[in-house]
């Protein structure tokens, strides 16, 4: 009888931590194209307080990236997506590591915030197929 009435009446799931609609790896490439933008304009400007200015930027900007990535990979992605899409997990992998200092932080290549872009863009695919499903 007791078993009965502490029991759970409805089992319900969800794929992701909160109701659909508040995780969108926009976030992570609008903060990725910061760095690539803050990259270019130090690439075009000698001045040393403007490009250390700049430097410190990317950085926040740089670790933002990281931040909303691993939002999306722990809270959004769930067991059924990564054996769907089974490259995710390397996907995010080197995704945030071309934030991190291998790449965003780490640098002030545009290219290597371009890449960082293609990689979000490989997520961003993802991230929308499953939403249809």
């Amino acid at each position: 009888m007791l078993r009965r009435t502490r029991s759970p009446r409805l089992v319900v799931s969800a794929h992701c931590d909160l109701p659909c609609g508040v995780y969108d790896p926009a976030q992570a490439r609008i903060e990725a194209e910061s760095v690539k933008a803050i990259m270019e304009k130090y690439q075009d400007n000698d001045d040393p307080v403007f490009r250390t200015r700049a430097l410190l930027i990317k950085e926040q900007r740089a670790e933002l990236v990281k931040h909303h990535l691993w939002v999306l990979w722990t809270d959004y992605f769930k067991p059924p997506h990564f054996e769907k899409y089974p490259n995710l997990h390397q996907l995010f992998n080197e995704a945030t590591k071309a934030a991190g200092a291998a790449g965003g932080k780490g640098t002030v290549d545009p290219a290597q915030a371009q890449a960082l872009l293609d990689k979000i863009a490989e997520i961003d695919k993802i991230f929308w197929e499953t939403k249809q499903g």
